[in-house]
């Protein structure tokens, strides 16, 4: 799921398999429970409400308490919730390049840019033309 997402990369975090994103800590499976997903970064709010209304599968430690990760029990997790949560920790992480690379989900992407509309001169098109004529 992390590895589908633009320039996240594989490798350890104390021992446990972890994904990064050019570089940045983003996940990393908890040494000591292998079910336990650790998220970062996530806001304090949406932590608090996840916690609040699913604790069988999000929860923190006091290690964890007041830093902006979240641990998420992955035999309880619903698969679109955690790939929800992957992706807005991806967004919070890579750089506008990789960004580019994935549209917002809920926004329609665009093939092409939409046209610029030209601004309107501050004068009006009859003041410009009797500065014109006044100058002949």
């Amino acid at each position: 799921m992390a590895l589908a997402l633009p320039g996240v990369e594989e490798g350890t975090s104390f021992g446990t398999p972890s994904f990064h994103v050019k570089g940045k800590f983003m996940a990393r499976l908890r040494d000591d429970d292998p079910d336990v997903l650790v998220l970062k970064p996530v806001e304090e709010d949406e932590k608090e409400f996840l916690m609040g209304t699913q604790p069988g599968t999000f929860f923190v430690t006091d290690h964890y308490r007041g830093y902006p990760a979240i641990l998420i029990r992955l035999s309880k997790v619903d698969a679109g919730e955690l790939q929800a949560l992957v992706e807005q920790s991806w967004r919070c992480l890579a750089p506008k390049g990789l960004l580019a690379a994935i549209p917002l989900a809920g926004r329609a992407a665009r093939a092409t840019p939409a046209p610029r509309r030209r601004r309107r001169s501050a004068r009006s098109p009859s003041a410009a033309g009797r500065r014109s004529t006044r100058s002949r």
